[in-house]
C-alpha cells in the first residue's frame, strides 16, 4: 500500500489554516441592539427651558412650525405635531414631523419646557404595472392587452433627527417669536 506523507501534513495546515481566517459576519448575525447606544442624559437638546407658561411656549412653537411651512396635524394647547415634505431625489420623499410637547416647570406655570423630537419618514416610489385583456365573445376569443403603470410611495424607514444643531436653530426660534407677555 502507498501512502502519501504529505496528506496529513495538508490537513493540519489547512485546520491551523482555518483557525487564522477572521470570522466573517452573515447575513443572519442580528445587528446590535439599538437601545446599546441610547443615553439618558441630564442634559439634552430635545429640551429646552423658557421663563414663560406652558400655553406662551406651545404658541411659541407653533408660529415657529407655521413660519417655516409646516402643516400641523395637531395643534393642541401643550401638544403640536407639525410635517413638511421633501423630494431630495426623483424617486426619493422625505416627510419631516416635528412634536412638541410644553410641560410647565412650576405649580405657578411662570416657567416650562418644550420638548421636542423630529423624525424623517423616508418613502421611494414603486412602480407597479398591470395588464387586462378584453375578450370579444361574437368574433370569438381576442384578448388585446390594455397595460398600465401605477406609481406608488412605499415607506422604507424611519429615522429620529439626531442634531444638536437641528434642535438649537430651533428652540431659537421659538424664543424669538414668543407670543408677547400679558
Amino acid at each position: 500500500m502507498h501512502r502519501l506523507p504529505w496528506v496529513p501534513v495538508l490537513a493540519g495546515l489547512a485546520v491551523l489554516g482555518g483557525c487564522a481566517v477572521p470570522e466573517m459576519p452573515t447575513l443572519s448575525d442580528p445587528p446590535p441592539p439599538v437601545h446599546l447606544s441610547e443615553r439618558f442624559e441630564a442634559t439634552s437638546s430635545h429640551a429646552h427651558r423658557y421663563p414663560r407658561s406652558a400655553e406662551d411656549v406651545c404658541e411659541g412653537a407653533r408660529r415657529a412650525l407655521l413660519s417655516q411651512g409646516y402643516v400641523l396635524s395637531r395643534n393642541d394647547r401643550v401638544v403640536l405635531v407639525g410635517s413638511k415634505f421633501f423630494q431630495p431625489e426623483k424617486d426619493r420623499h422625505v416627510e419631516l414631523k416635528l412634536q412638541v410637547t410644553c410641560v410647565p416647570d412650576d405649580a405657578a406655570d411662570r416657567a416650562a419646557s418644550a420638548y421636542v423630537t423630529a423624525w424623517e419618514d423616508q418613502y421611494v416610489v414603486k412602480k407597479s404595472t398591470s395588464s387586462s385583456s378584453l375578450g370579444v365573445s361574437a368574433i370569438g376569443s381576442i384578448s388585446l392587452p390594455m397595460g398600465s403603470s401605477e406609481d406608488s410611495l412605499v415607506k422604507v424607514g424611519v429615522q429620529t433627527v439626531r442634531d444638536p444643531a437641528f434642535y438649537d436653530r430651533f428652540h431659537a426660534l421659538i424664543k424669538l417669536v414668543l407670543p408677547a407677555e400679558r
